[in-house]
């Protein structure tokens, strides 16, 4: 039996005994709140596309140090990881970027609900964080470009208890440490929360025990704050603050090639200011934010060790650097059973690199208009939105002139609750990608003589998504499947016309599939014990390139995790969890050729548990310590995420955290 009849008869059996996808899945999920479908809270039941949601429980629970690695926990897309801190998710077939910044990807990373200026998830802390809901499929409408396959939505927490405080100390395989600490509360009108970490590893060895050098790193930053102020009854200003910084992480290239000396040096920080308000009577409410912030990406690439060949002038770092603000305000009103959203974002990003061009600057201002209507006693919900975006890029003098480009993005969408536990939705929407300034306007000559032209004719890539599901949330079975098509079109490609090389619009690609999450929430040693087994499946009927008919790259036939999750009422907490990502076509560039080759399956399992002794009177609540242990790995598999990149082999952590 092959693995992918393995996979489907596990579903099968697992739906037999009613298990449904933990909240960390595609479930519906009674009456939580989700933001990122339409900009504005709505309950769960009202939402028409497939949403992931991850709460704090399930994120305290998971080893996973950032968001990239809790992804791929989850089997969340296709995870493109390398050693260190660089990870991008792709979801139905399109993948944000890890390299640039997020105009580039067509998966897009917020924070809060806005961009963050890059599609490296390992850059995205979970210390601080309330909720991850994930859209699969465009969401252009809400936010514009890059949101082709989906979007992931980070929610900052915010302080609503008494003030808390914890220190935490992990230490584990490979010289790994980290120091954590984390504070929250409420006093009066004031509410924070906030976290700050440090950490290192050293280099580690792989599955098969060989030592994969130079994969160390040192010096790992990561802080979060929310503050805010409610300065009268419906009206909060707020701020919210998060840092990531690096020292020296290694970047030892292939394995097979593996380079002693080179490193990065990496920054992504940021500010919101945010001001939040409603009438007395919420028939209307609005949101304001301005922000501001920068990402910065340095590779340096020592002379005394090469065998990578690299590119780059020996002893010259290369550079990625991004600055970037933006404004974003919206008005809601509610009358009975309409809600209509109307708003307008504007973004600015200042771009600065070691290639040609080295400066160039993106423009994008954009209006929106969301709506949706509640009929029959709100059993029935329609959605629908449109969004205007106007993208402009300005290069410097020499190198090209500044061009602009538009779009106009459309979406729709109905839901009908049959009773309080199932759901039937339906849902179409578009998405597309900006073409990027080298490909708009460039005019230049590279290293090695060739000379690039933009074409200021380039169209947007495009993709219209229909997909239809259920929901179920009955007795603790929590359940969904989707069924979805994309069609993609106008992709961007480089091409050589009258001798010079430019990019055009040719070609595009077919992506559908089925997506399924199961879970049950149980009790089967008693009222105080919960066990919750999970199972999350995803599989693509097809995904081909128009062109050619050949499968897309880096795109697995299908994702799975599996596991569960067990609690008691007196502060214990385990879970184990089960990922596997399917065989996939990559390219290989160990030795330059860029042929396709395919990648095999491969599993990754994890077990951690924790205890909480208290402290004061009350024997399940309140101060104490808590005891932790993480195995990552579990199997001590020899796997990769991309080829010639080996994951670290089996790992254990152990902590101890103080709450007071």
């Amino acid at each position: 039996m092959n693995r992918k009849k393995l996979a489907i008869l596990m579903a099968a059996m697992l739906c037999s005994k009613g298990l449904q996808a933990e909240e960390a899945s595609t479930g519906y999920i009674g009456p939580e709140v989700v933001v990122t479908s339409s900009r504005f809270g709505e309950l769960k039941k009202s939402v028409t596309t497939n949403i992931t949601v991850i709460n704090k429980e399930r994120i305290a629970q998971s080893p996973a140090k950032d968001l990239g690695e809790l992804l791929a926990e989850l089997s969340v897309g296709y995870i493109h990881k390398y050693p260190g801190t660089t990870t991008a998710v792709g979801i139905r077939g399109f993948r944000s970027d890890e390299h640039g910044h997020d105009l580039m990807g067509k998966v897009l990373v917020l924070l809060d609900g806005r961009r963050v200026a890059t599609g490296n998830l390992a850059k995205i802390a979970t210390e601080n964080v309330e909720r991850i809901e994930i859209i699969r499929g465009p969401a252009a409408v809400q936010y514009g470009s890059a949101a082709i396959g989906g979007i992931v939505n980070v929610i900052t927490a915010r302080g609503n208890a008494a003030p808390a405080f914890s220190l935490e100390q992990k230490i584990g395989t490979y010289a790994y440490k980290q120091t954590t600490a984390t504070s929250s509360g409420k006093v009066g009108n004031l509410d924070y929360s906030g976290s700050f970490s440090i950490s290192e590893m050293g280099d580690y060895k792989t599955g098969d025990g060989k030592k994969f050098q130079n994969t160390g790193y040192h010096d790992l930053k990561r802080g979060s704050l929310n503050l805010g102020y409610e300065f009268l009854p419906g009206h909060r200003i707020g701020m919210v603050y998060n840092h990531f910084q690096t020292g020296k992480i290694g970047s030892p290239g292939y394995l097979s090639q593996n380079d002693l000396d080179d490193y990065t040096v990496q920054k992504n920080r940021s500010v919101d200011f945010i001001y939040e308000g409603a009438t007395t009577d919420r028939r209307f409410s609005w949101m304001a934010r301005y922000y501001t912030g920068q990402d910065r990406y340095t590779e340096y690439d020592p002379v005394a060790s090469n065998p990578d060949n690299s590119f780059y002038e020996d002893g010259l770092p290369y550079v990625n650097n991004v600055d970037y603000k933006g404004t974003q305000g919206q008005v809601t009103f509610k009358d009975g059973g309409l809600k209509l959203t109307a708003g307008a974002d504007w973004l600015k990003y200042d771009l600065e690199s070691t290639s040609d061009p080295t400066t160039s600057s993106y423009e994008n201002p954009a209006g929106f208009i969301l709506g949706s209507y509640r009929l029959f006693g709100d059993r029935l919900v329609i959605t629908g939105g449109l969004r205007y975006d106007d993208y402009k890029v300005n290069l410097p003098v020499g190198i090209g002139t500044s061009q602009s480009t538009d779009n106009v993005a459309r979406h729709a969408g109905a839901a009908w609750n049959i009773n309080d536990s199932f759901k039937l939705r339906t849902s179409y929407g578009e998405g597309f990608r900006i073409p990027e300034a080298l490909q708009l306007a460039s005019d230049y000559i590279s290293t090695w003589g060739t000379h690039y032209v933009g074409n200021p004719n380039l169209k947007p890539e495009s993709s219209k998504t229909c997909e239809a599901g259920i929901d179920m949330n009955y007795h603790g079975l929590n359940g969904s499947v989707t069924l979805f098509k994309t069609d993609f079109k106008n992709k961007i490609q480089t091409a050589t016309v009258s001798g010079n090389s430019t990019w055009v619009n040719i070609g595009g690609a077919t992506v559908s599939g089925l997506e399924t999450g199961l879970s049950w929430t149980m009790n089967p040693f008693g009222s105080e014990w919960a066990l919750s087994p999970f199972i999350n499946y995803t599989y693509l009927t097809d995904y081909s390139d128009n062109a050619t008919g050949e499968q897309l790259l880096y795109t697995p036939e299908w994702s799975a995790a599996a596991g569960f999750t067990v609690h008691d009422q007196h502060g214990f907490k385990g879970m184990f969890n089960l990922a596997y990502t399917g065989k996939t076509n990559v390219q290989v560039w160990e030795d330059w050729s860029g042929r396709v080759v395919t990648k095999a399956g491969f599993p990754v399992a994890s077990v951690s548990f924790s205890k909480k002794v208290f402290l004061g009177h009350e024997k399940d609540h309140g101060p104490g310590v808590t005891f932790s242990a993480e195995v990552n790995n579990l199997f001590d598999r020899n796997y990769e995420y991309v080829r010639g990149y080996p994951m670290p082999g089996r790992t254990f952590t152990a902590g101890i955290k103080a709450d007071i």
